[in-house]
């Protein structure tokens, strides 16, 4: 007889038999292998095809998308409808994987695989983990809730997070296509050094505060013979299963979704207000520091920064301005982090946040030493 296994969502108290456990967790990977096939990998091959034949970055700057309209809801709905149809499809992919997550893979199988001895170990598996995913930050949120909602540490979540966007293997060669060789050693350096420090040094800390605020007379206790005996009667039916992916998916997107499109739709309506800020001219300290908080704000589809960049670049924007926004632009969001706010918690994501602001201004000194 198969032994069961606690699993995490909706129905947490109920357990997977371990064959049941091994073949939904199969079946999450095989989803996950198709579903990025179709909306990233593929994709994202054909166009570096295209980019090596023509050298050109192909479509427009999405921050332009209904700019020349002089009404602010028609530039948020433009905005909306642009950035919806650049992402819906890795969108759809994220929301169906977080659901199997949720409902078919034991919550202690997940914790066991992104959690280490230290929050380092932990910060890089959830890196490692989020390479081949090449998602934009908001696209990232539904995957990073459910990892928290197993349980997996803030380090880990936090370096899936943002491993995703800054350190997307593709980008990185679209950039080496496209840019100096500075932009993209900068990036991947910033990159490496968010995903696999600052998020250790976040996600430790925030563990911390929070194991401090647990009452011990709280947890619960080992599971004796008698619980297990009970778990074994409960354990979930297979025929459930479905109905149980369901449930997960309907409440992810019942809260996600609308969230994700309100915060858009208001970005879409600031972007004429908050553009100016990112081609500003001067290298001083407080120019560059106001690009990276007004890209912390913005959101873009993946890859969306480099024609932002580009374009820049040729309008005579600083360099200090150009290493900001390179690594800020893709990394955080106001979107992502109000969707990500509750399972990592307010204030870790708002130092999350503040650290990716802080290393972009550092990044927007060390592109003016290399220029």
């Amino acid at each position: 007889m198969s032994r069961p296994i606690a699993t995490a969502g909706p129905e947490a108290e109920r357990v997977l038999p371990q064959r049941t456990a091994l073949a939904g967790t199969a079946v999450v990977l095989l989803v996950a292998v198709v579903g990025l096939t179709w909306a990233k990998w593929a994709p994202y091959t054909e166009r570096t095809r295209a980019l090596l034949a023509t050298r050109e970055w192909p479509g427009t700057n999405i921050l332009q998308s209904g700019a020349d309209d002089g009404s602010a809801l028609r530039r948020g709905w433009d905005f909306t409808l642009a950035y919806g149809t650049a992402v819906w499809k890795a969108l759809l992919v994220a929301l169906v994987v977080a659901a199997l997550l949720d409902a078919l893979v034991p919550r202690r199988w997940l914790v066991r695989t992104l959690s280490g001895q230290t929050s380092t170990r932990s910060s890089l598996a959830g890196g490692l983990l989020s390479l081949p995913g090449m998602m934009c930050t908001c696209c990232t949120a539904p995957l990073t809730v459910s990892m928290r909602r197993a349980g997996v540490p803030r380090s880990a979540a936090i370096a899936f997070w943002w491993g995703n966007p800054v350190l997307n293997p593709a980008v990185l060669g679209f950039l080496l296509i496209l840019a100096p060789w500075q932009w993209v050693a900068l990036r991947a350096l910033a990159g490496v050094a968010l995903v696999f420090g600052v998020a250790s040094l976040i996600g430790a800390a925030a563990d911390r505060r929070a194991a401090r605020r647990v009452d011990p007379a709280l947890l619960p206790a080992a599971a004796g013979p008698a619980a297990q005996a009970q778990e074994a009667a409960e354990a979930v039916p297979l025929h459930r299963l479905p109905g149980r992916f369901l449930r997960c998916l309907v409440r992810l997107a019942a809260v996600l979704v609308p969230e994700y499109l309100l915060v858009v739709f208001a970005v879409g309506m600031l972007g004429p207000w908050l553009s100016p800020a990112l081609s500003a001219g001067s290298a001083g300290v407080l120019t560059v520091m106001m690009a990276a908080l007004v890209g912390a704000v913005l959101v873009l589809p993946t890859g969306g920064e480099i024609p932002i960049l580009l374009g820049l670049a040729a309008a005579g924007a600083s360099a200090g301005v150009l290493g900001a926004l390179l690594v800020v632009l893709p990394t955080v969001s106001l979107p992502s982090a109000v969707l990500v706010g509750r399972a990592l918690g307010w204030g870790t994501t708002a130092v999350a946040v503040g650290s990716v602001v802080v290393t972009g201004v550092l990044a927007g000194g060390l592109l003016v030493l290399l220029s």
